[in-house]
């Protein structure tokens, strides 16, 4: 028999309906794996779950071992947060089913899908909820942490847009944390992270969306980056609610859209997508085009689910990535001057900076309304990501990530930054992540549902005392 601190691993076996891994079974390596390839660790025990019950049957073997716990959903955190060496992963990819009422229009998803299972069973029936931009991220992670993307403006954030979470918390017990039941629980869930449990089952809110969106995608050169990031923020400061978009500094891909001559370019993109809007799309092109001429330009009706897919190139499974963010009120002169003396020193062609506009629905709800720590006000979510399959290259850009956070900083609306774009969890940046008073609160949820803190690989919110 195995025994793992003197705990017998054929008693779980035989609790689980799932399966139980260890470094000598097969399947064991794809099940420690994360998305970023920088994070390897070697978990004691896998525990691939598939119900409530078997979440719970492991944390009670996990807290009786006195091993570690982490939560492997997407898999996508930066940090890793999903394994730990010598630790209890209770990995939920059993978990993707996708279930869609579209008269009521609700999803129900599992705590393991990815947004392509979710988009993939939505787009069944035209319907959608926000989601993030490239398709293999966990739905799980996306939504705890907050959830932004290319329906931020039209229908808010991620957890905004859910109505309720199967949670089984350290005590073994799987409870519902809605509006009606277990209110604080719900309000924790939206935008606090993974602290309070484990979710193994979201209802999300959805929209008719698609099936067609119009997407358009206008990029200079470095020369032009002060005048094309000016022209992003006037653009996307005044966009209407039913267009998302992203402003990049990065190297053009070699997309058949892109022409040869470009291919690897370094330089600046704005994209924007739009939902229902088609006129005011081909209107808004024609502006851009006029005001600062691109190298290049693709525009295209584009399938929703091919939106949600369209930067998956640009972070393969596997890669080595690192990143640092931050919120802007806008990009001012200010931080555009930081911005393009910085762009031209990161080494690998796939690092790059990302900027999301943040607006309309997504300021509509009120900052008490949900933990989620950032700005309900029009603001910029800013990230410098290191991305490469090179770890001498993942060194330098690392270092030019924080060197580029660091001078960007005085420029930003205050000390915090989205959780969800985190790669190193100081307890410090969590606590300004949510600002004083929304830590406090979160503190006093954690103590209610994890006062021993079992779930502390993540964004970590201290349990308050007493």
């Amino acid at each position: 028999m195995t025994a793992v601190a003197g705990q017998d691993l054929d008693a779980l076996r035989t609790r689980l309906s799932g399966r139980v891994l260890t470094p000598s079974d097969a399947g064991y390596d794809q099940a420690r794996s994360v998305w970023n390839g920088a994070i390897d660790r070697r978990p004691a025990v896998v525990a691939q779950v598939a119900e409530p019950a078997d979440v719970a049957a492991a944390i009670g073997f996990a807290r009786d071992a006195g091993l570690e716990i982490s939560v492997r959903g997407g898999a996508h955190n930066f940090g890793g947060a999903a394994v730990g060496d010598g630790g209890l992963t209770i990995d939920l990819s059993g978990l993707r089913d996708v279930s869609v009422d579209p008269d009521a229009r609700i999803a129900r998803c599992g705590g393991g899908a990815t947004l392509s299972d979710l988009d993939a069973a939505t787009q069944a029936h035209g319907l959608a909820t926000t989601g993030g931009t490239v398709s293999h991220t966990g739905v799980g992670g996306l939504t705890l942490g907050g959830g932004a993307g290319w329906l931020t403006s039209l229908f808010g954030l991620s957890c905004d847009n859910l109505l309720a979470a199967e949670v089984v918390t350290a005590d073994g017990a799987v409870l519902r944390a809605s509006a009606d039941e277990h209110p604080d629980l719900f309000w924790g869930l939206r935008g606090g992270g993974g602290n309070f449990g484990v979710v193994t089952e979201f209802v999300f809110r959805l929209h008719p969306v698609g099936p067609l969106g119009q997407l358009g995608l206008f990029f200079w050169g470095l020369e032009a980056g002060r005048e094309a990031l000016a022209l992003a923020q006037q653009v996307t400061a005044a966009l209407p609610s039913r267009m998302g978009a992203v402003i990049a500094a990065l190297n053009a891909p070699p997309a058949p859209f892109v022409p040869g001559e470009y291919h690897f370019t370094p330089g600046y993109a704005l994209l924007v997508a739009a939902f229902g809007a088609d006129a005011e799309h081909a209107g808004l092109a024609a502006e851009v085009r006029a005001a600062l001429p691109p190298l290049f330009e693709f525009t295209t009706p584009i399938p929703y689910v091919q939106l949600q897919q369209m930067l998956d190139e640009s972070a393969p499974w596997g890669i080595l990535a690192y990143e640092k963010a931050l919120y802007l009120d806008a990009l001012s002169p200010e931080a555009i001057a930081v911005i393009t003396e910085q762009v031209p020193g990161k080494r690998s062609p796939m690092s790059m900076m990302l900027a999301f506009p943040l607006g309309g629905a997504y300021c509509a709800v009120p900052d008490e309304a949900t933990a989620f720590g950032g700005p309900r006000r029009p603001a910029v979510a800013l990230g410098f990501t290191a991305v490469t399959p090179d770890p001498a290259v993942l060194d330098a850009d690392r270092d030019w990530v924080r060197q580029s956070w660091q001078k960007l900083l005085p420029h930003s609306s205050g000390p915090g930054s989205y959780v969800n774009f985190m790669t190193d969890f100081d307890g410090d940046r969590v606590r300004a992540a949510y600002g004083p008073a929304k830590y406090q609160r979160l503190a006093r949820v954690k103590a209610a549902y994890d006062p021993d803190n079992v779930f502390h690989r993540n964004p970590n919110i201290i349990p308050a005392a007493g």
